[in-house]
């Protein structure tokens, strides 16, 4: 059987996001460990105590989501060693993605989320930027929402295409606060202002992403051992100038998802595994095709629980 593994990124952070793992599989913690001495901070102290505002800062989330998830990910492997035939990450679960496939080193991978975090930061001021999920409304229809209420200095921008009816969008405060309004007069069904502290994939972070393009000069990386699939364009690169340009481009373009999730069922996925905290993958997973069983692996019961379907799905193949 062949299946994928998907990353979470910012948004499913949460106090207390690594649940008991770190209980029965102390590399967990070991890993953060080895995160903190390299960034000089202590992770595992604000992933266990917090603060909330603190873990949502996008300097800090990004650090600590890479953190989470490749443990997530090296507990998985110990007991599914398979290797999977393509993998994606959400927004920064990219690099993530990255990182597990080989392409990039922890050490290298965490101080890049570091430094990716605090551009970010800084390329618009905290309080001045917004995100905010659409529930229920056409894509068109919030693209149009979205230019009326931009101006010149005030703009919003459909950014992240989860799932069908659950579009993102990112921009100046302002012009989301009008847009978030104009959708709920339109008809959608929620709108949901997301804790993240920049507008990711706006194209207000085209000078974080001049900022990163150099900094990712002198990253080493090397040819992923499994496909990465990255947001930018839903193609998968091989070649170091080809996975840096393809990282600088994310950085102020959309994220993909749908069209993601349905290249990689395209390519003959029978499984998708969601590797982090929360399941928020899972859930766009399974509304853009339920078709293929989407599961995710975040503390022991769930672990399990992904185990056991995947060996028995393995075990319906055929000889």
């Amino acid at each position: 059987m062949e299946f994928a593994y998907i990353f979470p990124g910012q948004g499913s952070q949460s106090v207390g996001m690594m649940g008991d793992l770190d209980k029965q599989y102390p590399e967990a913690r070991q890993l953060f460990e080895l995160g903190s001495d390299i960034l000089q901070q202590d992770l595992w102290k604000l992933v266990t105590s917090g603060p909330e505002a603190d873990l949502n800062r996008t300097e800090n989330t990004q650090p600590v989501m890479l953190c989470a998830c490749v443990a997530v990910y090296r507990i998985f492997r110990a007991q599914f060693p398979d290797f999977p035939l393509l993998a994606a990450g959400h927004s920064f679960g990219e690099y993530t993605a990255l990182a597990c496939a080989g392409a990039l080193e922890f050490e290298a991978a965490i101080a890049l989320a570091r430094y990716r975090g605090r551009v970010m930061q800084e390329a618009v001021p905290e309080g001045q930027g917004a995100m905010a999920a659409i529930l229920g409304l056409e894509v068109d229809v919030l693209a149009r929402i979205c230019r009326q209420c931009t101006q010149e200095h005030e703009r919003a921008e459909p950014v992240n295409f989860n799932a069908p009816g659950q579009t993102v969008i990112a921009g100046d405060r302002v012009a989301v606060s009008r847009a978030v309004e104009a959708a709920k007069d339109a008809g959608a069904k929620r709108c949901v202002p997301l804790p993240l502290s920049v507008p990711s994939h706006s194209t207000l972070m085209k000078p974080a992403a001049v900022q990163l393009r150099e900094y990712l000069q002198d990253v080493a990386m090397r040819a992923p051992r499994f496909a990465v699939i990255q947001n930018a364009d839903v193609r998968a690169y091989r070649s170091e100038a080809d996975i840096k340009d393809a990282l600088y481009r994310q950085l102020f373009s959309p994220v993909r998802w749908v069209d993601t999730v349905q290249h990689m069922i395209s390519q003959g996925i029978g499984a998708l595994v969601e590797l982090g905290p929360g399941r928020v993958l899972t859930g766009f997973s399974r509304r853009i095709d339920r078709s293929v069983p989407a599961y995710c692996v975040s503390d022991l019961k769930s672990l399990d629980q992904t185990l056991q379907q995947l060996n028995a799905m393995n075990a319906l193949e055929p000889a």
